[in-house]
């Protein structure tokens, strides 16, 4: 059977008012929810025009449908908001043993990487090697930080994120895990009836259960359930753990640099204001020696996370005015720019009064986290480092070396 190529077709949407420059970024994220014909998106520098590629040239009312849609895009997020103060804590340098091209094709010739499917990767042995030595790095500094052990799954009940508003807040990245009815016919017609087609399945979408299950957005949500309506001790949880997480991103999923499904350890605290804060810095400290052991170019700034169009203006100047989240950004040298490899977190007590986690005094706890992506710190760390292990920082060749023996 032939497959007949769909023509793109690129719409020119001139913006009056301009976007502003400090939300070019965060608008172009979610152009990507506009429409399922959207491919791409581009907004020019000024702000001043976005271009849109669509599957097939749209007719007048499509045009008019995905111009409307844009437009109340940048006015969701943009009317009555103001440019939050971003600040930069912290900058470290290390200069470059690589030659600043991006190191994608190289690991895909060497199958170092294999793309199983939009936003997930196979990582080969030499990026494993990178994780590897960062988790155990991340272990001594749990260990230091007197942190227990958990262990997640990668399912997490659907009750959960409704109650702590991630339906609210973060809608366009949920992912949901279902499964055929328990029902013979339907399961007879999957089995007989079911295709691959552009890498999706095929088939009535009526075979599927209700949605029981979601699967988890980051690790300390897990530990946050887990706690729910109980008493903590009088000095508080400190905890870690490791673990898949699940965020879709349409087609801004195109690397290693975002994904759908990646990895992560993060080290958890609960417990009142005072100890989260000191907590925090104190683990911020000891992670310091760790990426300057990587030699790792990077910089610490205050962030705010990826809130969906109807809660980002208030949410994201919320955290930026109390510097709730602070974002390791690590050098990207072929594309002159950084990724987000990590981030420290407080979220005052939201989770204590929304879960019913209580300090001993009965008030509701205090919570914060510090969580490191593993497959974007492997990227960052051999696009600063290249692809040769002798070429790496003497510490974690020293690593490497007894690992082996």
């Amino acid at each position: 059977m032939t497959v007949l190529a769909v023509e793109e077709f690129v719409l020119n949407l001139p913006q009056d008012p301009p976007i502003a420059a400090y939300l070019l970024k965060d608008v172009l994220a979610k152009f990507a929810y506009i429409d399922e014909s959207v491919s791409a998106a581009s907004v020019s520098p000024d702000g001043a025009l976005v271009s849109i590629t669509v599957q097939g040239e749209p007719n007048e009312k499509d045009r008019r449908i995905l111009s409307e849609r844009v437009r109340s895009i940048v006015d969701a997020m943009s009317k009555g908001g103001f440019e939050p103060v971003l600040r930069t804590l912290e900058e470290h340098f290390h200069p470059s043993r690589y030659g600043g091209e991006d190191p994608t094709g190289i690991l895909t010739e060497r199958r170092e990487i294999v793309q199983e499917g939009p936003g997930f990767f196979v990582l080969g042995p030499l990026l494993s090697r990178v994780v590897d030595h960062l988790e155990r790095r991340m272990l001594n500094v749990a260990a230091a930080m007197n942190a227990v052990p958990y262990r997640f799954p990668a399912l997490i009940a659907p009750g959960y994120l409704e109650k702590v508003q991630y339906f609210k807040n973060f809608p366009h990245s949920l992912c949901f895990a279902t499964h055929l009815r328990e029902n013979l016919s339907d399961i007879q017609s999957f089995s007989d009836r079911a295709t691959v087609e552009r890498g999706r399945v095929a088939i009535d979408g009526n075979v599927y259960a209700p949605v029981a299950a979601m699967l988890a957005p980051t690790v300390c949500h897990h530990l946050y359930l887990a706690l729910s309506d109980s008493d903590l001790p009088a000095d508080g949880v400190v905890a870690t753990a490791s673990g898949h997480c699940f965020r879709f991103e349409s087609w801004n999923m195109n690397s290693l640099e975002r994904l759908w499904n990646f990895t992560m350890r993060e080290i958890i605290f609960v417990g009142t204001e005072a100890d989260v804060r000191t907590r925090l810095d104190g683990v911020r400290e000891r992670l310091r020696s760790v990426l300057e052991e990587f030699q790792i170019t990077y910089k610490l700034v205050t962030a705010n996370d990826p809130f969906f169009i109807g809660t980002f203006r208030d949410q994201a100047a919320y955290q930026a005015a109390f510097e709730l989240k602070y974002e390791i950004r690590a050098a990207l040298p072929y594309k002159s720019d950084t990724v987000a490899v990590g981030s420290y977190n407080r979220h005052g007590n939201f989770f204590g009064k929304t879960l019913g986690i209580r300090l001993a005094d009965g008030s509701p706890a205090y919570t914060g986290c510090i969580g490191i992506g593993f497959e974007r710190f492997a990227l960052a760390f051999v696009a600063q480092h290249g692809l040769d292990p002798s070429n790496w920082p003497p510490a974690v060749r020293a690593e490497l070396a007894q690992q082996e023996r």
